[in-house]
């Protein structure tokens, strides 16, 4: 697994199809930080690719970034963990803003279960 830091979080490559994200603590995404990740991934993954969202942190996106954060086509499924119930209600409200398609987007409490979803997608 390579891991890398950028200026708002870890990216670790769990395989040429799969990327696991851990955004920092108080961070703000805004459209800078999107189009970071975004050329991150086009340059470091396998087309189709899917995304492992863990919310360890405390974070929020500016209103721009929400409707352009999951809108790369070569994205295949995304899945998002988090262990609090505030959290999935945050992950559940920004995948409605941007429209993606909710059959390639999973909601879990857990990593374990979040992994076996997502490499069976």
């Amino acid at each position: 697994m390579n891991i890398y830091k950028l200026s708002f979080g870890t990216i670790c490559i769990i395989n040429p199809h799969l990327v696991e994200v851990i955004v920092n603590d108080e961070v703000i995404i805004d459209e800078v930080e999107v189009d970071e990740f975004h050329d991150f991934l086009l340059s470091n993954l396998d087309s189709p690719f899917s995304i492992l969202v863990n919310k360890k942190n405390h974070y929020s996106y500016t209103f721009e970034a929400q409707k352009i954060i999951g809108n790369l086509e070569q994205v295949k499924s995304i899945a998002f963990v988090s262990k609090i119930k505030e959290g999935l209600l945050a992950f559940k409200t920004l995948s409605t803003i941007n429209g993606k398609d909710q059959n390639a987007v999973k909601f879990f409490d857990s990593r374990a279960d979040a992994l076996c979803w997502i490499e069976q997608q």
